[in-house]
């Protein structure tokens, strides 16, 4: 065994010829004793390293986008790019939605640039400028009305569309034909499909007031004909059929609105007296929607009025005498005669004047009617009747009161104030003291003539003192950094930069050391027995040529390279275990020889 004294610094290896190998063909020799299948998977693992790098670097630089249009459905898209590129404004189309993306600094001056060159996005309808069109002589009258009822149904699709909540819409017309006879008529129908944003909805009250629309622009339509449905199938017409909703959410907002216009009327008598947040007012008002109806009917019994008479006066002349069977008078005896008292000639006579004959006097002279100058004429026998009838009546009033729905029954109005703030003039020191109970019940006063007091009604109003809280002012929170957008600007650079840095040290360079270090290998391995690795001392002395001496305080002989892998992995171990600082000084030394 030869044996070879040297220092503890190991020296570097050299090969044979004095002269390394260039870098370039130590990798391509070490890469040509590869398998085959080796030399793909690393050129295709250092391909895909660099494909990663410049992609990350790419996204890393990559500006924000943000969505300019949703889609450029119904929309002029060479207009939009010409207009986009004219005004020097990057864009992108999502392939997959199709949405317009601009850059977020650019997205204002965008929108301003196509509103100014009258780009808008357009719903596709087609209305009355369908009748602009120009019809064949041959045109017949069911094109004349399909056309009409095409334009109509466009029209109102643009005009509910341009409601807040609605994205598009669809309207349906049934226009039957007119019939001149009666039993044949019928009524038109009308179906509205409405599209909503996302996340938004149509109250009852919208609803109605698309059927309201669509009712009064089709002749003879009548609101119950209509239906709305929404894009999901949800039938939105019957909401407005239930009347009894209908009108409690209208009562509710009624009320809300009145107590509203109360607590701002307060707010308007308090505001320059206190001051901004020196109060909170909060007024509650029960309000009676009940509909009552009462009809009253009363009567006077001390003024009687007459409401109807009727008179009847009947008088018969019989110009015939007595006829007919005599009656019992006739029959029976007369009676003794006796002398007149008075001489009644007159009388006598006349008495024995039948009807119809002249008239004498005493004289046995005709009596004459000094009106006519015609003799009078005995009377003939007459009937005289003679009926009253009077209906009165009672004096009467009847009244029929309806009172108005939202009357207000009772009104409740509560005032919280914060202690008065006194400023010291001496010194500026700032101190707060309750209000007194005068300057309380003057607020009180005030406010009851703001919101129309009633005791009788049983209203309340109170105004009470109380010191407010330090912390009642709204906190507003500070935007943090990671939401602010040049902090994810920042991130993406500092992640793009650490990428590549870990793909660079952490794959590209084991693997090229990989690569360059078993050529390193070989040719220390390969060098002859005369190579010592504790150093070049002991030049006198003969080494094996297959064999190596590692000097220092202990020689130790290593076997060569033809001895076997085994006999040098037992070998080394045992150079580990006896003297591990050396070993430790030639790894560090190959590891500068690598670097």
């Amino acid at each position: 065994m030869a044996e070879a004294v040297a220092d503890n610094v190991p020296a570097k290896a050299t090969p044979v010829d004095g002269k390394p190998p260039l870098f370039g063909l130590s990798f391509l020799e070490n890469l040509s004793e590869m398998t085959m299948l080796r030399q793909v998977g690393l050129l295709v693992g250092l391909a895909a390293s660099v494909a990663i790098g410049f992609a990350v670097v790419l996204w890393s630089q990559q500006p924000d986008y943000r969505p300019l249009y949703g889609s450029l459905a119904g929309m002029d898209a060479k207009q939009v790019m010409d207009t986009l590129a004219s005004a020097d404004i990057p864009y992108t189309v999502e392939p997959n939605s199709g949405a317009l993306l601009v850059k977020a600094d650019d997205l204002s001056r965008a929108r301003l640039k196509l509103a100014a060159a009258g780009v808008t996005p357009s719903d596709g309808n087609i209305g009355f400028e369908i009748l602009d069109k120009e019809q064949g002589l041959g045109t017949s009258q069911f094109m004349e009305a399909t056309r009409y009822r095409r334009g109509l149904e466009g029209e109102l699709a643009r005009t509910i569309s341009s409601l807040n909540n609605v994205k598009g819409a669809r309207v349906h017309l049934a226009i039957p034909k007119s019939s001149v006879f009666v039993r044949d008529e019928r009524k038109p129908s009308a179906s509205v499909l409405v599209e909503l944003y996302s996340g938004r909805s149509l109250e009852p009250g919208q609803v109605v007031a698309i059927i309201n629309l669509v009712a009064t622009s089709v002749p003879e339509l009548s609101k119950s004909q209509i239906t709305v449905v929404d894009q999901k199938g949800n039938l939105l017409s019957d909401q407005a059929e239930n009347s009894e909703l209908t009108m409690a959410g209208k009562q509710f907002d009624y009320s809300r609105r009145m107590e509203s216009m109360l607590t701002q009327r307060v707010h308007n008598i308090l505001q320059p007296v206190l001051g901004n947040d020196r109060y909170k007012a909060e007024v509650s008002a029960d309000v009676d929607f009940s509909a009552v109806e009462s009809t009253s009917e009363q009567f006077n019994p001390d003024q009687p009025a007459l409401r109807s008479e009727q008179s009847v006066n009947e008088q018969r002349t019989a110009s015939n005498g007595p006829q007919g069977v005599p009656g019992a008078l006739s029959n029976q005896p007369p009676s003794p005669a006796s002398a007149p008292q008075t001489t009644g000639g007159a009388t006598a006579s006349a008495g024995m004047v039948q009807p119809g004959q002249p008239l004498l006097d005493a004289n046995g002279q005709q009596v004459m009617d000094p009106a006519t100058g015609q003799p009078m004429l005995a009377p003939y026998p007459a009937d005289k009747r003679q009926q009253s009838t009077k209906n009165f009546e009672l004096d009467r009033s009847i009244s029929h009161t309806k009172q108005q729905q939202g009357r207000l029954n009772r009104l409740s109005v509560s005032v919280v104030v914060d202690d008065q703030v006194k400023i010291n003039p001496a010194n500026g020191e700032t101190t707060r003291a309750p209000w007194s109970a005068d300057e309380l019940a003057r607020f009180t006063r005030l406010v009851q003539d703001a919101v129309g007091f009633d005791a009788s009604r049983g209203d309340s109003v109170s105004v009470i003192n109380m010191p407010f809280s330090a912390e009642r002012g709204e906190v507003i929170a500070d935007i943090p950094f990671y939401s602010q957008p040049w902090f994810w600007d920042i991130v993406k650079q500092v992640l793009g930069v650490l990428f590549i840095l870990v793909l660079v040290f952490g794959v590209l360079r084991p693997v090229l050391n990989n690569i360059t270090g078993g050529g390193k290998g070989k040719q220390l391995a390969g060098i002859g027995s005369d190579v010592e690795l504790g150093g070049m001392g002991g030049l006198d002395g003969e080494l094996a040529n297959d064999r190596v001496s590692l000097g220092g305080p202990t020689s130790i002989l290593l076997p060569s390279p033809s001895e076997g892998y085994d006999a040098q992995l037992n070998a080394i171990k045992s150079l580990v275990a006896e003297d591990p600082g050396r070993v430790a000084q030639v790894v560090k030394e190959w590891i500068n020889a690598d670097e």
